[in-house]
């Protein structure tokens, strides 16, 4: 497995760990308009990368909080791994956040995307 911590200006901790062909993207803090952009590049990054995971799981467990610019973005990385035919999932999506996913309709989006492993 390895883990790599990516430097961010903002209140958001990026840490990525290889697992196999998976890629685990662990979030820490807030994603917000000004950590959004930082969150944007690494799941770009990932998605562009020679050998693509089979997987992304985007762990939200140690988000506070999510604006509708943080959901822009995971939806975005959704449409691009959905064109690489890359499994892009979400967990650990609970409180504010698990509503703010439900409420915009968002939710659906991504518990069809993997109908075996859903929001957890």
């Amino acid at each position: 497995m390895a883990r790599i911590a990516i430097p961010s200006n903002s209140n958001l901790k990026i840490m990525v760990d290889q697992t196999g062909k998976d890629t685990m993207v662990r979030l820490t803090g807030r994603v917000d308009v000004d950590s959004s952009p930082d969150l944007r590049d690494r799941l770009r990054t990932l998605l562009s990368e020679t050998t693509l995971p089979e997987a992304i799981i985007v762990d939200l467990g140690g988000v506070s909080y999510i604006e509708t610019s943080g959901i822009a973005t995971l939806i975005e990385a959704l449409r691009v791994a959905r064109h690489h035919q890359i499994n892009f999932r979400l967990q650990g999506l609970t409180g504010a956040a698990l509503r703010l996913f439900e409420v915009t309709g968002v939710l659906a989006l991504f518990e069809a995307n993997d109908s075996e492993h859903k929001v957890s």
